[in-house]
């Protein structure tokens, strides 16, 4: 057998083995999209794809469908988790590091006629990137695979059929691009277990300069005042990042920092401070 037959059956073993969670999420009024089986009655999938929050249905591997509910949405990520009442998935298998120039297959179930892929390669790592929803991802992929109509929620996979990440166009305006799994998942949990995505914040407007970042205002009684930060401190590092625009303050509070004292490293008067900030939640 040719190199070029080996690759070609490879891909179509790639193909076929992600088959078994690449699903179809019927959510909105136009055609359907795809999704990825996170659990076993659990389906990740673009946000921006679900535009009903009843009457979902989730097409299966068999060719049946299933219905479904919204256990979570996460609109600055663009991705949104369903359940299903039985835990009937097959559970997707991942794969970690991507790298460029990897070969790459992006996949889609956007109706009941079946699996569709596109091929090409890994041709950028990138992030973390404000997205125009309002989110930060703190990385993205991108490819020269095509995305074509409904493969919006549905799997990047490598060439044994495991999950580099989840495709969607719902991020930038006009250019596809694929959430790793690294982070994916991680947002999925967090709709798995509450619903929405916790994000931190202190209640402060910054301006860059050289050192870091001067707080200009501080909201009354927000977490950054109660705290004992003042107007003219320059924040430096939150938890040991350190801060030079507003994306990096943004990147800082993670759900996890959430209600927790957290120390902040200052600048006032010229002299280096370390105070401590509970930090709020963002609504």
């Amino acid at each position: 057998m040719s190199d070029i037959q080996t690759l070609s059956t490879g891909l179509t073993a790639a193909v076929e083995a992600a088959s078994a969670y690449t699903l179809t999420v019927d959510a909105r009024r136009k055609f359907p999209a795809s999704g990825i089986a996170y659990a076993a009655d659990l389906v990740l999938t673009a946000d921006h794809v679900v535009t009903r929050d009843e009457d979902i249905r989730i097409g299966l591997p068999d060719g049946s469908s299933a219905p479904a509910t919204l256990a979570g949405r996460d609109p600055g990520s663009d991705l949104a988790l369903l359940r299903l009442a039985e835990k009937s998935l097959t559970p997707a298998k991942t794969a970690k590091d991507p790298k460029i120039g990897q070969l790459v297959l992006a996949l889609g179930r956007p109706s009941a006629a079946g699996m569709q892929a596109s091929f090409g390669i890994v041709t950028a790592i990138g992030g973390p990137a404000r997205t125009w929803r309002g989110g930060l991802l703190d990385q993205f992929l991108t490819t020269e695979t095509v995305p074509y109509p409904g493969f919006s929620g549905g799997p990047l996979v490598d060439v044994d059929g495991r999950v580099l990440g989840l495709n969607t166009s719902g991020l930038t305006r006009g250019e596809a691009l694929t959430i790793p799994v690294s982070v994916a998942w991680l947002i999925a949990e967090s709709l798995a277990k509450h619903g929405t995505v916790k994000r931190g914040y202190l209640g402060v407007r910054t301006q860059p300069v050289e050192a870091g970042l001067l707080v200009l205002w501080l909201e009354k009684d927000g977490p950054a005042e109660k705290g004992g930060l003042l107007v003219g401190d320059i924040l430096t590092q939150i938890n040991a990042h350190a801060l030079q625009d507003a994306d990096d303050l943004f990147a800082a509070l993670t759900s996890a920092t959430v209600g927790q004292p957290t120390a902040v490293d200052i600048l006032r008067g010229g002299q280096p401070q370390t105070v401590h900030v509970t930090v709020g939640e963002r609504k």
